[in-house]
């Protein structure tokens, strides 16, 4: 299976473990499936650590550097956001507002992964990509 990551999980995967389920940590640590990290998660990262907003418990608080590099030295293989991926976001149903989880949802869909999420915001797509989302 190829599974693509989203940002929460790629932070809990390297510093909270302990928050993702079993199911899930058992198809990450399974070595028959490729694992996908993206760009723009690694950009998402990068943004929210230099907004100047007070950090809150739930705020994605990692080094998107170290993390990039922490992956790839753990065998995740980046994706790129390309051109058929941003198309495919703005196509998307306007159920979820944020656009790095928009262009998730769509590189998932475009690539034929299995996006891994705790987002109850993607459960929401009804379309036929549904099947990519896995709940974590």
């Amino acid at each position: 299976m190829r599974l693509l990551l989203d940002t929460h999980v790629l932070v809990w995967v390297a510093e909270q473990p302990s928050r993702i389920l079993p199911t899930a940590q058992a198809l990450i640590e399974d070595p028959a499936n490729d694992l996908f990290f993206s760009s723009a998660s690694i950009w998402e990262l990068a943004v929210k650590a230099n907004l100047a907003r007070a950090p809150r418990p739930d705020d994605l608080q990692a080094d998107s550097r170290l993390l990039q590099r922490q992956l790839i030295a753990n065998g995740y293989t980046e994706l790129p956001v390309t051109g058929d991926h941003g198309v495919t976001a703005a196509e998307l149903p306007p159920i979820h507002k944020d656009p790095f989880d928009r262009i998730l949802i769509a590189q998932a869909e475009v690539e034929g992964l299995v996006l891994l999420t705790a987002d109850s915001m993607i459960w929401k797509y009804h379309t036929p990509f549904r099947r990519h989302i896995e709940k974590i």
